[in-house]
Parts: structure tokens; C-alpha cells; sequence
């Protein structure tokens, strides 16, 4: 047999050769929708590299990150320390995956993470956040011995099969039918959860602090007379942190607003990542783990391939010494109150602007209807084409003007939803404030570009009824 050089693996000249052809790939390979809808509202853009809260194209122009990959990337993109301990895990040459061995790390960021949650005791890690939700689904359901689930309308809890059962917007259901037999009621509705607790057949509750979908916060007290119900009625308490946790809303996690509110089993990823290595982790009480691995025989009930994986856990670890070497927390507070401070001011100067809220950087801005005859005309167009158009047509000046990326807050809703790296200071609040100023002035002139693209949008919309 002839010997043959290995052909080695270049990923620069691979990038270099093919990357001019990555819209064409995606809609030749991937979700051809994806690429259709980023060209028909003009998000078609090449990015060349990322760092901090912004990224550059090829003509070196920066874009401010409003966005963080869905608050993923919750230290920006490229923290040198959460780098660098990539690279060192890399270079140790773990024995890693092995499965029957029990290696450092996961203990390590188990034990930092409890830290921030002292009424917890262990931790479950997987791949991602609907992952964590699975997680905490199963582990009610069996140490309840119950089948049911409760979860809030307009909820976001990730879309595999048991996520997806207990997501509050039918948009994400419909099709995917039968899921699993849970039951929804209106956040805040302390009435409805307690009819559905006298049945004896619940399990668990499920809850966003803060909707991801809409940015609604849950009612003053909710979370904790929930808590009360639940127990008295040998129910669990399940807090999604997924989008929420780490800093995000100015707490290290948002049930924390609330004094007394310890919630049976918790819920967290997307930053823990560091926006490198998916990860997403459950933390629960003691006795629920005991419970479900309650036997020898029952050690592995619950696991995942990739789960406690060498990389997630360094990147896990850089990321916790970060948030709290840099006073992460304390910068997302002081940062979202001057946002939302600046951007509630606005409130009254424009009739389009109907509503700010949020807490730190997980902000919503809420568009309504105007009150002036011309404006209130353009207004009713938009709606009747499709709900939303009018968000829709704020992000995109925002990006094409003055390069800054948001997006809309879900599908057929009238809200921006803010969510920067937790790294913003306030030269990007400044910033962001000077655009949405900008944008919203032409808004309210009643003409140009802004409207011309509306009733593009208008035109897509009815195309695609």
C-alpha cells in the first residue's frame, strides 16, 4: 500500500475559496426560508468578524450588537478569558466523554453555579436550553409521581417535543400535534393556577420571570404566592432562566427581584456558553435528584452524550469568573436602567411609542396605535396585512442607517426586544438612543423610505397569506 500525505484541513482557505457562496449554500442545503427572509428585509449582510458588542464588514463599518445572538452571547462575542480557556482545554488532552469516569470540571461548575442559587443542591448539565427544559419536566414528573404540567400563555420554552408542550404561542405548535396533555393560564392568574392545583394531578408549573415573548414581567408577588400554592399542593416550582439568568436582568437571576421565591428547579443557558460551546444546565433540590436516580440500576435514567462535556464546562467556568471579576450584574443594571430611562422619556414625544419595560438589559419597546388621522391610516394598513409590520419596520433602518442589530420580540407582535451583551456601557446606550430617535423622527413625518419599505412588507405579507 502506498503511502499518502494526509491532505490536512485549512479553514482559512476553505472560508476564503467558499464563503462569497453562504447564502446560496443555506438555500440550497439548510432552511431555504431563512436566507429569502433575511433579502426581503434587507438583513442580508456579510459579516467579516465580531468582538464585544459589535461585528465588521468587509469595508471595515461597525454594527452595534443589540441582540447577542438572542442573549447567548451574553460577555460579547470573543471574551478573551472565556478564549483562552478554550484553548487551554484543548491543549490539556483531556480524557473527556469518557462516560465511566467522573472528570473535574463538571463538579467545578456545578459548584460555582450553586453558589448563586444556595437553595439548590445539584445540576444537571446538557447541550441547550429547551434541553434544560426537558430536563426539569421529566424530574418533576417523576418525583411527584404526576403527569400534568401548567405553563403561561405566550410562554417560550424551547421547541423539542416537551418544550414545545408547554410553549404558550400556537404559531410554534400547530402541526406538531399530540403533544403531551399540559395546560396553559394567563401569567400573573394566581385563580386559574390554584383551580388547576385542586385537581391533584399536577406536577409542576413552569415560568418565565420575564416572558422572552413580549418582555412582559410577571406580576409584583406572583412568583412567590405561586410557590405557596404549588407546595401546599405537592407541586414543583419551575423557573426558566434560560434567557433571563446570569446577569441579564440586573439580578444573577430575575426570580431573585422577588424575596422569598426559590423555585424547586431552575432552568439556565444560552450565556453560560460564552457563545462557543452549546450548554445548558438544571439545577434542582436534593431530594428530587435522589428521587430520580434512585437506584444503581437508575444511574443513567437520565443522561446526554455531549452533556458535561471538558469544552462547555471550561467555557461555563470563564464565563462565571468573568461576570464576577468584571462586575458583570452590576454593569447590566446600571446599563439597562440609563437605556430604559432614555428610551421611557421618548414616550410621550412620540404617538407611535406606546410603552418601555423590562428590567437591565432585557428591555421591550412596545409600538401602538396613533392617534393622529394620517399616521393612524398608514397604521391600519400594516395591521390588516399582518400584525407586527410596523416593529419590523423600525428594525430595519435601524440596521440599515445606522448599523445596529435587533429584531422583533415574536411573531405577530408589535415589540422590540432589547437584549446587548451585558458588556454595553453608556456610549452604546447613547448610541442606540441617538438611531431610534432617528428612525422614530421619520416615522412621525408621515413620508420617505421608512414607509416605502412598509408597503413593501405590506405586499410580502399578502403574497404569503
Amino acid at each position: 500500500m502506498t503511502d499518502v500525505a494526509p491532505q490536512g484541513f485549512d479553514l482559512a482557505k476553505l472560508l476564503a475559496e467558499r464563503g462569497d457562496e453562504r447564502y446560496a449554500l443555506h438555500a440550497r442545503h439548510l432552511n431555504h426560508q431563512l436566507p429569502r427572509m433575511l433579502h426581503t428585509i434587507g438583513f442580508d449582510k456579510v459579516y467579516e468578524r465580531a468582538e464585544g458588542a459589535y461585528f465588521w464588514d468587509a469595508e471595515g463599518n461597525d454594527y452595534l450588537d443589540m441582540l447577542a445572538g438572542f442573549g447567548v452571547m451574553g460577555l460579547g462575542r470573543h471574551h478573551p478569558v472565556v478564549r483562552q480557556a478554550l484553548h487551554d482545554v484543548l491543549d490539556a488532552s483531556l480524557a473527556d466523554l469518557t462516560r465511566f469516569d467522573c472528570q473535574p470540571l463538571p463538579g467545578l461548575l456545578a459548584e460555582k453555579l450553586l453558589t448563586h442559587s444556595p437553595h439548590l443542591d445539584r445540576v444537571f448539565f446538557g447541550n441547550s436550553g429547551t434541553e434544560a427544559v426537558e430536563t426539569a419536566l421529566k424530574f418533576a414528573r417523576f418525583a411527584t409521581g404526576r403527569p400534568r404540567i401548567l405553563y403561561c400563555a405566550h410562554a417560550f420554552h424551547g421547541l423539542t417535543t416537551g418544550s414545545l408542550s408547554v410553549n404558550g404561542e400556537a404559531g410554534f405548535r400547530d402541526g406538531f400535534a399530540p403533544l403531551l396533555p399540559d395546560t396553559a393560564i394567563a401569567l400573573g392568574d394566581l385563580d386559574a393556577l390554584e383551580r388547576e392545583l385542586k385537581r391533584g394531578d399536577v406536577a409542576g408549573f413552569v415560568v418565565e420571570p420575564i416572558q422572552g415573548k413580549g418582555v412582559h414581567e410577571a406580576p409584583p408577588g406572583f412568583l412567590r404566592a405561586a410557590q405557596e400554592l404549588l407546595h401546599r399542593h405537592k407541586a414543583l416550582l419551575i423557573v426558566d432562566e434560560v434567557q433571563s439568568g446570569l446577569g441579564r436582568t440586573g439580578d444573577f437571576y430575575a426570580y431573585q427581584h422577588e424575596e422569598g421565591v426559590e423555585p424547586d428547579l431552575l432552568c439556565v443557558a444560552k450565556a453560560l456558553s460564552g457563545g462557543y460551546v452549546p450548554v445548558g444546565a438544571t439545577l434542582g433540590k436534593d431530594w428530587i435528584f435522589k428521587r430520580v436516580y434512585s437506584s444503581m440500576d437508575r444511574v443513567l435514567v437520565h443522561s446526554a452524550s455531549f452533556g458535561s462535556n471538558a469544552q462547555a464546562m471550561a467555557a461555563g467556568l470563564a464565563v462565571l469568573t468573568v461576570m464576577e471579576d468584571q462586575e458583570i450584574v452590576a454593569n447590566a443594571r446600571r446599563s439597562g436602567d440609563l437605556l430604559r430611562e432614555r428610551l421611557t422619556a421618548l414616550v410621550d414625544r412620540y404617538e407611535l411609542l406606546h410603552d418601555v419595560r423590562g428590567r437591565g438589559l432585557m428591555i421591550g419597546i412596545e409600538f401602538g396605535r396613533p392617534s393622529s388621522l394620517k399616521l393612524r391610516s398608514r397604521w391600519t394598513m400594516l395591521q390588516a396585512a399582518r400584525k407586527g409590520l410596523f416593529a419590523q419596520m423600525v428594525v430595519v433602518p435601524l440596521l440599515q442607517k445606522h448599523r445596529i442589530l435587533t429584531q422583533v420580540s415574536g411573531d405577530h407582535l408589535e415589540v422590540i426586544k432589547l437584549i446587548p451583551p451585558l458588556i454595553v456601557g453608556e456610549a452604546e446606550v447613547e448610541r442606540f438612543v441617538a438611531a431610534f430617535t432617528a428612525v422614530m423622527d421619520d416615522a412621525h413625518s408621515g413620508g420617505g423610505l421608512m414607509w416605502d419599505f412598509g408597503r413593501t412588507l405590506v405586499k410580502q405579507a399578502v403574497a404569503n397569506r
